[in-house]
């Protein structure tokens, strides 16, 4: 039957609110066939399907749509048995409700598109959902779940009651006379809502630009208070301590505003994450009875909004990994029972974010990755060579299941055996800037973990001090700040531990950890911030603590971006760059620089923007990296420390970089040590004056920018004997 044509728009807002309304559905009927719930959980289980199921019906009457209120009168009629007597739900009932959700959906969509006049009877699919017995193969499996229209796509609606939906109808009927309906709305491209992004950072650059000038605008009042000509400069300082009160009143409805456009633009272009989680749990569970499982699908994380075009890429990838994960990773239950296990398989998915990096996990508790049968698979398929595999240790051997073609299936199926499948996710995220890594432990279960970078907005930074070298936290990952105290401190050996809430948290130097200094244990009142990530805790310690900052955090340069310890950098008021270090380093072991095994490269320049590039691009290249910030400084470092490299700024105050040449050179043990001289200055002149005074290189600060650094540094370690 055709749908009246001044109710085809309110046809299309109803599919979409019958979308969401639908999922909730499927997601109480899926807790209603799990064991253990309690006779109160049952009850008012039972009762909301109830009233999302006679809502469905009242909107779909109110609308004249008589076929989608017969489905959900039928609906009705399969749950009312239960309902009456609430108990767990027998997984054929279960079926059948899911079942009729899809016909449902599928047949809204459709009067949605405008098809409705040629949807087939529904007689016959309504006699098959009263059928004793479960329901043929899902729709949701053969058929992508609906997509909300464009301009609604944003709305997540709730549900309504008939009578609410009616009198919204007539509302709107009344307003026909409006050139356009109230839910109309622009069109805008991409491009130009990610060029309004740019300009809304730039306008917290600004901000933060002011709000240094009132700081100095305070320091000015200062010094002119401490000059002893208090009456000469009274009005002076009266005039500019009320501008310093106007600035700062400014600064914070600039920011008030920052705040507000920002949060609108994220509001326009990100979703929850549970969009495409929630349509994940149906789909576990329908592949869990295709292959005579059991699975239970847990999601952590999943309010947290992100990047509408960055949920629509990694859909795929969620869905590859879960399917592996049901149809390789989960036993068959009689098998876990045997091992000790539940009968039913555990998936988790957990989504973090921190500063402008993504984490996701994807975990199953099944047999893990047999090593063995993938090193054989691989061989069998042509994947490696058995030459190639037998130089390859556990982590690579682990890592042959993203190779393409790879499949530990002897026959295709229509789940797996074609050979596509990690290798799409793998490629995926690479896509996306990201990285995807396995760990797997035998009987007990494998985890994917996939990092992306996301670039959307401002972050809450920590700003701390090691030496004179400032580094980011992202303020998410620091969970308290405290002093340290001798009685909460374990001193041992080789490491200190912090007593913290019951436990003993391994204390890390910050300033040794990047190679700032030698490890020392934490002083009487040093600082030291509960940093976590992944589950991991830690206590850092670090010398002070400069404040938190909102700051736009960039991806490094390609060059650099694989350095582990950093995840991006930041631009301060004053234009300084700073390098925000990654959690998950600083909580992992492995992130102790072992500096004995490393090359050892000493950077000297009185710029922090400076020293910190150098440093990332010769922590990618494998170099333990120690920064100073003056030739003094850097004379008392090679008087303790050995380096195989020194790169250093031409133009410093006191002592430049051919005074410290120099006095590297009339030293015999520094005699031949290499030394790069980076420059400003790109003229040929200044390019002979560095050589002439004995540098080994010379560099301009542009071609370090573009990446020879590393190149250069190899290359003069190389003729000068050194280990490159």
């Amino acid at each position: 039957m055709p749908v009246d044509p001044m109710l085809q728009g309110l046809v299309a807002g109803f599919a979409v609110e019958a979308q969401e309304v639908i999922q909730k559905v499927t997601m109480d009927l899926l807790e209603l066939e799990r064991e253990g719930l309690e006779p109160a959980a049952l009850t008012r289980l039972y009762v909301r399907l109830g009233r999302h199921l006679h809502t469905l019906k009242g909107s779909a009457a109110s609308l004249g749509l008589q076929d989608l209120g017969d489905i959900a009168h039928k609906l009705e009629d399969a749950l009312a048995p239960l309902k009456a007597n609430p108990q767990k739900m027998p997984r054929p009932v279960v079926d059948v409700l899911l079942h009729g959700l899809d016909l449902f959906m599928l047949r809204a969509q459709a009067h949605a598109d405008g098809r409705g006049d040629a949807l087939p009877d529904p007689a016959a699919a309504l006699a098959q959902l009263v059928a004793d017995g479960p329901a043929p193969e899902s729709v949701a499996t053969r058929v992508p779940p609906p997509q909300a229209p464009a301009a609604t796509a944003g709305h997540v609606p709730e549900p309504v009651e008939e009578a609410t939906l009616a009198s919204e109808a007539a509302a709107l009927l009344a307003q026909e006379s409006l050139p356009e309906s109230a839910d109309a709305g622009w069109r805008v491209s991409v491009r130009q809502v990610t060029a309004l992004m740019r300009e809304v950072e730039r306008l917290r650059e600004v901000r933060l630009r002011v709000e240094e000038r009132g700081r100095e605008l305070e320091r000015v009042v200062g010094v002119l208070a401490k000059q002893g000509l208090l009456a000469e400069t009274a009005e002076a300082r009266t005039l500019l301590a009320g501008t310093g009160r106007l600035l700062r009143t400014d600064g914070e409805e600039t920011s008030d505003i920052v705040d507000a456009l920002e949060e609108g633009l994220k509001a326009i272009t990100t979703r929850p994450v549970r969009t495409i989680l929630d349509p994940l749990q149906r789909m576990v569970r329908d592949l869990s009875r295709q292959l005579g499982k059991e699975a239970r699908l847990s999601v952590v994380g999943s309010e947290l909004s992100l990047d509408r075009r960055l949920l629509e890429k990694l859909q795929g990838a969620l869905v590859h990994l879960l399917r592996n994960a049901v149809d390789h990773g989960l036993e068959m239950p009689s098998e876990r029972e045997r091992a000790g296990k539940h009968h039913e398989g555990a998936l988790t998915l957990r989504v973090e974010q921190q500063g402008n990096l993504l984490f996701l996990e994807c975990s199953d508790d099944g047999a893990g990755i047999d090593l063995a049968r993938v090193r054989k698979v691989a061989e069998s398929r042509g994947v490696v060579t058995s030459d190639e595999v037998s130089r390859f240790n556990e982590n690579q051997i682990r890592d042959l299941i993203f190779r393409p073609g790879f499949s530990t299936r002897t026959d295709v199926t229509d789940t797996s055996g074609r050979g596509v499948g990690l290798d799409a996710v793998r490629a995926s995220v690479e896509a996306m800037q990201g990285r995807i890594e396995v760990n797997s432990t035998p009987g007990q279960g494998t985890r994917f973990v996939m990092t992306l970078p996301v670039d959307l907005g401002s972050s809450p930074v920590l700003v701390v001090r090691a030496l004179e070298q400032l580094v980011g936290l992202p303020m998410l990952a620091v969970e308290a700040t405290q002093l340290a105290r001798a009685d909460s401190l374990r001193i041992g050996k080789r490491k200190a531990h912090l007593e913290y809430q019951g436990q003993l948290l391994p204390v890390v130097d910050v300033g040794a950890r990047l190679g700032l200094r030698a490890l020392a244990p934490p002083a009487e009142g040093q600082p030291l911030l509960i940093v976590q990530s992944g589950g991991k805790r830690v206590a850092l310690g670090v010398d002070a603590v400069v404040g938190d900052r909102d700051l736009v955090i960039r991806p490094l340069p390609s060059e650099v971006r694989d350095v582990p310890a950093w995840q991006g950098a930041a631009t301060l008021s004053r234009g300084e760059l700073l390098l925000i270090c990654r959690p998950d380093w600083l909580v992992t072991e492995s992130g102790q620089l072992t500096v004995a095994a490393q090359r050892r490269a000493l950077v000297v320049d009185d710029s922090l923007t400076a020293r910190a590039l150098h440093r990332a691009m010769l922590e990618a290249g494998g170099f333990s990296v120690h920064l100073a910030a003056s030739g003094a400084r850097a004379l008392e470092r090679l008087a303790t420390d050995t380096y195989d490299v020194v790169i250093c700024d031409l133009d410093m105050e006191e002592m430049d970089g051919t005074q410290l040449i120099a006095r590297l050179r009339a030293k015999p043990e520094t005699a031949t040590l290499p030394v790069i001289l980076v420059s400003a200055h790109d003229s040929a002149p200044a390019r002979e004056r560095g050589l002439a005074a004995g540098a080994d290189g010379y560099l301009s600060k542009r071609e370090c920018a573009a990446g020879r650094l590393l190149a250069e540094v190899l290359d003069v370690m190389s003729r000068r004997g050194g280990r490159a």
